[in-house]
């Protein structure tokens, strides 16, 4: 036995380049089977978890990286394991939950039950002072000083701004006779709108140097964090720093007085308080990781679901002509060149349906995902409708490939 045990591993030893790439082989084998056909339990959620701490991040991403977006990625694992799946991606264990039952449990059950969950690479491009990523103890405060400057009076001159910024680009744009992608157009103006309406930037040049480094952020939003140069997060590190330089600049000037500008933007608002309490107040820190967040968060999902409802309108003729004869009517009613207001947009309950309908249809918020605090069970119905499923590649807001490309033709003689 001794001579047959050393002749074993002899022969292991002079061939190890080809027994261990077999071994190797078998065992991969091996796990991906046990993975993919576990054996199914009642209380077990079934799912692969894959290798420690990589799990299934790399097929998850090269999912969401494609124009089928994620979604490829949960329909094959619930042909494999049921609508309920569990995975691990960005070194955590995720259960996905498909039922709006089950979404709304979790999201009414916030700090509680359920706490905020983002991956690392979203925490490091916003900011850990982001409302977004902040610690409970923080986020309830940071949230009540954010929307203090969102009072009536600057909604209803935000209001009117934007619709003057709409009606000259559109009418350029109609003049011109040219079809023209909606998801740009829509990009361009909310973020032109939003960062007018928090910093009062409304120089091109700064607007664009901004706009290409919060794009580079937000594409590094949903990336593996490693700071690789030349991968998105990387990039988009790099961007968020000169983002930093560039808010910490105006706070400066704002501070000294020599800067020219509206002092009662979102910007301006935050540092009258800088003689208040620390509880009544934001830090710098805070208030740029929330300028930050706001400008991505204001311009992605909005810019997303103006093209959205353009393409559900599109499908659904009728109740295009019914949001059409909504707006006419209150057009008729304004004199000529009259700008909307904020009661405008109250009498409009129609078109308040029709927002909500593409909010729902279209899911412009690809992954929320929240921790569990302690056990719980959820369960539900749920079901999926993408009439479009061709996504943008390597977009963490789901937006049409194609940029729902359009021509204007203009409503004459009107009233």
């Amino acid at each position: 036995m001794v001579i047959q045990s050393d002749l074993i591993v002899a022969m292991i030893t002079s061939n190890y380049d080809v027994v261990l790439p077999l071994l190797l082989s078998a065992l991969t084998i091996a796990f991906f089977l046990s993975g993919r056909y576990p054996g199914r339990k009642d209380d077990v959620i079934p799912g692969r978890l894959g290798i420690p701490f990589f799990g299934e991040t790399l097929s998850f991403l090269s999912a969401t990286n494609s124009d089928k977006g994620c979604y490829d990625f949960v329909t094959q694992r619930r042909s494999w394991y049921g609508r309920w799946f569990k995975t691990r991606i960005f070194g955590k264990i995720h259960v996905f939950v498909p039922s709006v039952e089950g979404a709304k449990t979790v999201f009414t059950n916030d700090f509680t039950i359920f706490n905020k969950g983002y991956v690392k690479s979203m925490a490091d491009t916003v900011g850990n002072k982001s409302l977004l990523t902040s610690p409970h103890e923080s986020h309830k405060r940071i949230r009540r000083l954010l929307s203090d400057p969102f009072s009536m009076s600057s909604l209803s001159k935000f209001v009117q701004k934007i619709d003057r910024m709409l009606c000259q680009r559109l009418t350029t744009l109609e003049t011109n006779g040219q079809s023209f992608m909606v998801l740009h157009f829509s990009m361009k103006l909310t973020f032109d709108a939003m960062c007018d309406m928090l910093m009062s930037v409304t120089d091109d040049s700064l607007l664009r140097q901004i706009e290409r480094d919060c794009t580079a952020v937000s594409d590094a939003m949903l990336s593996f964090p490693v700071m690789i140069p030349g991968t998105r997060y990387y990039k988009g590190i790099k961007a968020r720093q000169r983002l930093m330089e560039t808010f910490r600049d105006m706070i400066t000037l704002r501070r000294t007085g020599n800067a020219n500008i509206n002092p009662d933007d979102f910007l301006g608002s935050m540092l009258k308080r800088d003689s208040y309490p620390d509880d009544e107040k934001l830090s710098d820190q805070e208030i740029m990781d929330n300028l930050l967040t706001l400008i991505i968060a204001g311009q992605t999902t909005t810019a997303a679901a103006m093209m959205w409802s353009v393409k559900f309108l599109s499908d659904n003729p009728q109740v295009l002509d019914k949001l059409r004869e909504e707006q006419l009517s209150i057009l008729r009613r304004k004199p000529t060149g009259a700008l909307l207001t904020l009661e405008d947009l109250n009498s409009m309950p129609y078109a308040s349906q029709v927002v909500k309908e593409t909010l729902r249809m279209s899911n412009v918020l690809l992954w929320f995902p929240r921790v569990v605090a302690d056990d719980c069970k959820i369960q539900g119905k749920w079901t999926v409708d993408d009439p479009d499923p061709r996504l943008e590649r390597k977009a963490h807001i789901p937006r049409l490939r194609s940029g729902c490309p359009i021509t204007l033709i203009a409503l004459h003689d009107v009233k």
